[in-house]
């Protein structure tokens, strides 16, 4: 090659690199955030998008610069035909394990779900395939630290983007558009007309579910509102396709045997003066707590769109109440930040429909029903003070679970109203005389163990990986080995890079544990999530950045600090970090996280910088990521926290093969 020509087109090669990158995460979360929102089995496996994208951008660096042009060609017909399949034919599932509750429709639409899952999980590696043989094109015609840099600012540059477009509230035909720019630029006036055409398919596909009559997005789901017969006017709310509230007037609240006015029909010597409502959603608790007389009400809800339609339409029109204080944040969160005291909290309706990006099994209220949420309720209450919870629980073991928690919690049992469906209503007072039952809990067999911050799966019935998950994990990792084969790449070459597979695997798990660990210090919400994404990304690109400057440090040196900061997170709590003031608490969350992650990305970077063929290199990282993926699954039965022992068993393998593939490479 021309020296003088490739310095010249290095500028073009750098931006178009950065472009694409920000274009594949891009796409990558939208993918999740949409298709989960549309079939709903995907609100309760997030990570299954994600791993059908890990295994397409693996095998798009896998795949050799001189093979598979014809699927950069044809990036965008994937793309277009995901959207359309989906929407065409949307996917409701009905309640079918017994090891595990999942809160969805009550009946099954569309095709079956073990049609469509898969389906959505190939064309998912296809698209993320295209844009992975684009960008590692790209990424051969620079040198690999250089190249790396600019795929971690176009990495940060699309994470970013997709959390503004978040915060925005934007509709999905937003998030198209901002795709199918990309993809036209990305594939030249070459691919012109193979780009437009269905990527205007895909834009006007998109444009008509987002100007269908009540279709909303807020930064967590796909929202409905569709007005239900009657006078005055009520409204059922669905989100992600699935039934989740509905605006009820204030005499249906108020009726005799409402659950809604449980709490206080069981708490009559309670004052009720001030009330925590979490789950506050359109404002049918706090018009209730109002009707009681609350001289100050705080509202906690942490979608933003759900409170601003109760601020519009509720009957009552309790938002617009003084006495209601409203906060858009986690519940969790929120309990632990304030330093109010209440005459009631009300866990109330807090539904299970989606799961926190990137977590294998936690979703948006998970660390509500631990253990330690419970005692940090309890800690919020005033003297004669109660608590109150309530829900379609569907199972009677779940009734169980956390009526045994207030039970311990509370030193005795609490007061218990059980509906159809196993609705239940369980209130605990500060001591026995600050309620009155008419039925008091009792257990209706062994009654499981308490969720905790460290596993805190409440709708796990035991400590075991459902048979469910463990199915479609195998079938995915069956499906990467036939693929990875099916493309050309040969699994013997790929083992002098076991190392960077190991490594791929690790900070994926490392990756997740952060997110957990964040979810619970600063709450489940999008935002604390992106900010730890970018987080990431921001930790990585500095180790890059290190790495490119000091050249000639010790591996040895780096490898012991990557152990030293993973026993240190190992061995620091939860708790402690809890029970630190919130600057502290940030800055020691935040050392604890990134410190590890820094440290790692030191020792990638340097394998990387020193790899033969640092594309195919960067192909086993990627295909790690999504081995890791799968054993995020692990901490269903061994929790978050020990996660981190597997991490240092994967990056001790990585060591060990590191060590071997030098002396290997030595010249004898």
């Amino acid at each position: 090659m021309n020296t003088a020509a490739a310095g010249s087109r290095e500028p073009s090669v750098r931006w178009r690199l950065l472009l694409s990158s920000a274009t594949m995460l891009f796409v990558e979360l939208a993918l999740i955030r949409w298709a989960g929102a549309n079939v709903v089995h995907l609100s309760y496996f997030s990570n299954f998008v994600l791993l059908g994208s890990f295994l397409g951008i693996g095998i798009g660096f896998l795949i050799p610069a001189e093979r598979g042009q014809w699927i950069k060609r044809r990036a965008a017909v994937p793309l277009a035909l995901l959207v359309v399949l989906v929407l065409a034919y949307p996917v409701q599932v009905s309640q079918s394990s017994g090891q595990i509750l999942y809160f969805t429709a009550v009946k099954t639409t569309g095709l079956p779900a073990w049609a469509t899952l898969p389906t959505i999980f190939l064309l998912t590696a296809v698209i993320m395939g295209a844009i992975g043989k684009i960008t590692a094109d790209l990424f051969r015609q620079l040198p690999s630290l250089d190249a790396y840099r600019y795929d971690l600012l176009g990495s940060l540059s699309g994470s970013v983007s997709f959390a503004l477009v978040s915060w925005l509230r934007a509709p999905s035909v937003v998030w198209g558009l901002i795709a199918a720019a990309c993809l036209l630029v990305l594939g030249g006036r070459r691919n012109l007309w193979r780009y437009a055409v269905p990527l205007t398919a895909m834009v006007a596909v998109l444009m008509l579910e987002s100007t269908t009559p009540g279709i909303s997005w807020s930064p967590y789901y796909k929202i409905q509102l569709t007005p239900l017969p009657g006078s005055p006017p009520r409204y059922e709310i669905s989100a992600n396709g699935v039934p989740h509230q509905n605006i009820v007037p204030l005499r249906t609240l108020m009726q005799p045997g409402s659950p809604y006015r449980q709490a206080y029909d069981e708490t009559p010597r309670n004052p009720h003066r001030r009330v925590l409502v979490i789950g506050a959603g359109n404002g049918n608790d706090v018009a209730v707590a109002l009707a009681h007389g609350a001289a100050s009400v705080d509202a906690v809800e942490i979608d933003p769109r759900l409170l601003e339609i109760g601020q519009q339409l509720h009957p009552a029109h309790p938002y617009q109440d003084p006495r209601v204080h409203t906060h858009i944040n986690d519940g969790r969160a929120f309990l632990e930040r304030t330093h109010a005291r209440y005459d009631l909290v009300v866990l109330a309706l807090p539904d299970s429909l989606t799961l926190v990006a990137g977590a294998s099994n936690l979703r948006l209220e998970s660390y509500l029903f631990t253990q330690q949420a419970f005692q940090a309720a309890r800690a919020h209450l005033a003297p004669h003070g109660a608590f109150a919870m309530y829900n379609y629980y569907r199972e009677s073991w779940l009734v169980d679970r956390f009526a045994g928690s207030l039970d311990t919690v509370y030193g005795h049992a609490p007061c218990m109203t059980t509906f159809a469906r196993n609705a239940a209503v369980l209130v605990a007072g500060m001591t026995t005389a600050d309620q009155a039952c008419k039925q008091v809990w009792r257990a209706s067999g062994p009654v499981p163990a308490a969720a905790t911050d460290d596993r805190p799966f409440p709708y796990l019935r035991d400590r075991s990986i459902p048979t469910l998950y463990l199915s479609a994990l195998g079938a995915m990792l069956l499906v990467t080995l036939a693929a990875v084969r099916l493309v050309g790449v040969r699994i013997r070459r790929m083992v002098r890079y076991t190392d960077m597979f190991l490594m791929g695997a690790a900070f994926l798990l490392l990756e997740t544990k952060n997110v957990i660990g964040f979810a619970l210090y600063f709450g489940t919400t999008w935002l604390v999530n992106a900010l730890v994404f970018i987080g990431v990304l921001l930790a990585v690109l500095a180790a890059v950045e290190v790495r490119r400057r000091l050249r000639n440090v010790s591996r040895l040196l780096l490898q012991v600090l990557l152990f030293a900061s993973l026993a240190v997170a190992w061995l620091v709590p939860a708790h402690a970090v809890l029970a630190l003031p919130v600057a502290g608490r940030l800055a020691a969350a935040t050392a604890l996280a990134f410190a590890p992650i820094f440290c790692a990305n030191l020792l990638f970077s340097d394998r990387l910088a020193e790899a033969p063929d640092p594309t195919s290199a960067f192909g086993a990282n990627l295909l790690g990521a999504l081995t890791g993926g799968a054993l995020e699954y692990l901490a269903l039965v061994i929790g978050y926290q020990s996660l981190l022992l597997v991490v240092a068993l994967l990056y001790l393998g990585a060591c060990t093969a590191m060590a071997f593939a030098d002396r290997q490479a030595a010249p004898e």
